[in-house]
């Protein structure tokens, strides 16, 4: 079944899983926050088909979250996130909160985020009003553009 293209749906959420919302491209996208920048490397971390690799390495540069530019070396070449793809960290960071959160057994091991000055855990993100205030589901709406 083909996938429904969402590019041009009035919603922002809906636009932006059209271009990073399966799981693929998040992994490559958390795997480029961590230093990964090559095909082989992509592939060997994430244990996918060459074929997938390269359609989502293809649309995440088709849309401006990775460049592929010369590698070091010369011989080959890499991609890094761009501005753009940068950008995607707080959403990332978020994913990794709510999987701690939620999907991990009390004291269960896992992968942690650190800052790399000081080697503690990252504060926890939360989205804060124009005074400051905690922003949840309960004080905020969304609206909608028959509201404008």
């Amino acid at each position: 079944m083909k996938r429904k293209s969402l590019e041009h749906a009035p919603c922002p959420v809906a636009r932006a899983l059209d271009v990073i919302g399966d799981w693929w491209s998040l992994l490559i996208i958390r795997d480029a926050f961590d230093g990964v920048s090559r095909f082989n490397e992509f592939q060997k971390n994430l244990g996918m088909a060459k074929n997938i690799l390269s359609l989502r390495l293809r649309t995440l540069v088709a849309h401006g979250i990775l460049e592929i530019v010369p590698a070091a070396d010369g011989a080959y070449q890499q991609y890094l996130l761009t501005e753009k793809g940068r950008a995607l960290f707080p959403i990332v960071v978020a994913l990794r909160q709510w999987g701690e959160d939620y999907l991990f057994a009390a004291n269960e091991p896992h992968s942690l985020l650190v800052e790399s000055d000081s080697g503690q855990r990252i504060p926890r993100m939360t989205p804060s009003g124009s005074q400051g205030q905690t922003l949840t589901p309960l004080n905020t709406r969304v609206v909608k553009l028959e509201d404008i």
